[in-house]
Order: structure tokens, then sequence, then C-alpha cells
């Protein structure tokens, strides 16, 4: 089947279609970053995991960063090569696996490094060719992220150690240190970033053999400064050439590569607000929405301040989109359109493959959305329809 990527005419709703020219686009601009910086830039699973496109990947990366037993093992099944891993928290139930299916680990805290590092110093021992280089997330005690919900070093953040519980010496086995303190952030506040982590930190890196500037560096945004973003690279590897810098950025690789495709079922009206009834979820299957919150583009359609829909002229074209679950709050406001929606019509959901795809839930037994990969040449791969069963096997 061809698919027209301007109407999506002949997709199944509701469905989650990334474009396989947008993500080869991305891919090679993060490729070249890597090359002209010396960096190495890696795919965080926490905000895409699909795993059927990863041959696509692989045309471009090497590895992968995982938050889990279960990403680190779809890193070394699926993605073949084995992880670098960071969790808050390990468990001795998972540690002996995630060490099989990990090339580095990260530890949030000194108490996690000492209960665990016995374990990786045996592992090593015993596996030499594959010997787990281990480091320790720091905490800058800056970050220029507004948001709290998503501010790893906002005050009592349980995120990362901080340099004064460090001595001059470094524990035995920690090669490398990890700070993430970005969100969709721009280069300018990585350059910012390193100024306060030099400061705090600079005097342990001649210990080091790598540094993870972690992820939220959104280099695939339009207008973002790339080439400022190289120079900040080169500079810091030409300060501390001992030290191989690492980014793994997620929303960068996925960014802008394919909408959430849905259809209208319904219009109802209350009090003057008129609300289109969607086959989609705002609650299940865009859940950022509500949780930062941040209105989403919705193609065809222009924003209007949240008010907006009280006051509308009764000849425009205003509505709330509706979820179809029986949330109270699954709704975001408004919309305004140049027609009267019907029910039937198609609504596209811009930028909804990154994050949206890996945080999605089956709250109400919604049918959950398919996932799709289209082609460079029109044709459209269906990754997965999800059935009953799914829902079922879930509620076990």
């Amino acid at each position: 089947m061809k698919i027209d990527s301007r109407t999506f005419e002949g997709v199944k709703t509701p469905c989650y279609v990334m474009e396989e020219r947008l993500l080869r686009r991305n891919l090679s601009l993060i490729r070249d970053v890597a090359q002209r910086s010396g960096a190495e830039i890696i795919l965080a699973f926490k905000s895409f995991a699909l795993w059927k496109s990863f041959p696509i990947f692989r045309e471009y990366i090497t590895h992968t960063t995982a938050s889990s037993l279960y990403e680190a093992r779809l890193a070394a099944e699926e993605f073949g090569s084995k992880a670098h891993t960071y969790s808050p928290a390990y468990t001795e139930e998972d540690f002996d696996q995630l060490m099989e299916c990990s090339s580095h680990i990260t530890f949030n805290s000194l108490t996690q490094y000492a209960r665990f590092w016995p374990l990786v110093k045996a592992y090593n021992h015993q596996h030499p060719a594959e010997a787990i280089s281990c480091g320790i997330r720091v905490n800058s005690e800056y970050s220029e992220i507004e948001v709290e919900l998503y501010d790893p070093c906002a005050p009592g953040s349980r995120f990362g150690v901080l340099a004064g519980a460090l001595s001059d010496e470094l524990p035995e086995g920690i090669e490398g240190f990890h700070c993430h303190c970005h969100c969709e952030s721009d280069s300018t506040a990585l350059e910012h970033t390193l100024e306060h982590l030099e400061a705090k930190f600079g005097k342990w890196f001649p210990q080091l053999k790598w540094l993870n500037l972690g992820g939220g560096h959104l280099m695939t945004r339009k207008g973002y400064d790339t080439e400022h973003l190289i120079s900040l690279l080169q500079g810091l590897r030409e300060r501390y050439p001992n030290l191989r810098i690492i980014l793994e950025p997620g929303s960068a690789f996925a960014w802008q590569t394919g909408p959430l495709v849905s259809r209208v079922v319904d219009i109802v009206e209350n009090k003057g607000i008129r609300t289109a009834i969607l086959n989609v979820s705002f609650t299940c299957h865009m859940p950022d929405c509500l949780e930062m919150p941040y209105q989403p583009a919705v193609r065809g359609a222009e924003t209007m301040p949240e008010d907006y829909i009280k006051t509308a002229a009764p000849e425009e074209h205003v509505y709330r989109l509706g979820g179809n679950s029986c949330l109270s709050g699954d709704f975001m406001s408004c919309w305004k359109f140049d027609h009267e929606l019907k029910t039937g019509e198609i609504l596209i959901f811009e930028d909804m493959i990154h994050y949206t795809t890996v945080k999605t839930n089956m709250f109400n037994g919604i049918h959950h959305p398919s996932i799709a990969l289209l082609h460079e040449d029109g044709s459209l791969e269906y990754y997965r329809e999800y059935t009953y069963e799914d829902y079922r096997d879930r509620m076990c």
C-alpha cells in the first residue's frame, strides 16, 4: 500500500507513523556531528525504543543507552551491542543479567557503587575481553530546565553525587562521570553546563577515561547551532585528551519524524464549547500533553489560547480535542480549524514518535495505536497492530 504523507489516507487509525525519510535526515545530522566533533553519540531508549527500526539506526550509530534491565536486554539482543547502562538504583535480582548486557555501568550513588562494584570486579576478572567500565553520576547543581518535573539538578534531587561527597582519589574502578541536566536544550545550555561541571568536578577529569554528558541535546531541532555544539565538544576534548566524550540524546533521533494519525468519532457541545472526540486518548497515547503540559501541533489547525474557546464567535470552527477514555480531563484546548470538523475525518498530531511511543498505556482497555514505518518509496509497513490479547495479557 502506498501512502501520501500529506494526507495519510488509507492508514488504519489510530496509528503512529514514523517516516523513514525524516528519520534518516536526523540520523545523518547526528552522525555528522559525531564524526566532526570526535564525540560518540548513542541512542537513549527512554525516548525511543522501536526495535524493528534498529537496522536503520545501525547504519549510523553503534551503541545505545539503557536505564533498566529490559532496556539493556533490548540493546544486547535487538540492537546488537551492549548498553551504556545507568539506573537510579540497581537490585541484586537483576544485576548479574544486567552485567551480561552492559559495556558500561554508571552508579547513581556511592552506596550503590560500594554494593555492586565487587560483583563487577569479579565479572571483569572472569570476562577480561568483555570488561565493564564503571562510572558515577555526578550532579552539577546547575540546570536551565524550567519545568521542575524534568529538572534532575533541582535542590534535593535524587540524581547524582555532589562534588563534596568525593575524595581526592576516586574509588577503585570508577573510570567515568555521567552528567545529565538538559531537556530539549540548545548548545548554549551545554556551554554553561560545562563551565559549572568543570568548576566543580574538573579536578577529577585526569583520573577518568570517559565523560558522558547525558541527553537533552536537541541538535536536530530547526535553528539548533550544531557548529557551536561541535566547537564545544572539540574544545572539551582538547582540554582533556584522556577523555572519551559521550552524548546520549533521545528526542534528537526521532524529533519530528512522524505523527499520530487519528479520526474524529463524534462532535459534542456543552455550554457553547464544542469537543471533537477522537479515537485516541491524551492520557493513554500522548501522556506528556497532560503531564508537562504542552500543546501539540495539529495539522491544519491553529493553536489558540486556552480561554479562546469560551469567546469564539459562532461562525468560527474552534474545538477542544477530546480523548476516548473516561478520564474527565482527557482533553486539550483549543484549536481553530478553517472548516467544520466531521465525523470520520482524519486528524494528525505532529511529532509523536519520541517519548510518546514509549510512555503509552492501556488505561480503560482502549484500542492501542498501531505502529508503522512509512518507507521512502511511500509504502507503509505495520510494525505492530495491537489486539485485545495485548490488553488481556497485561492484566494477568
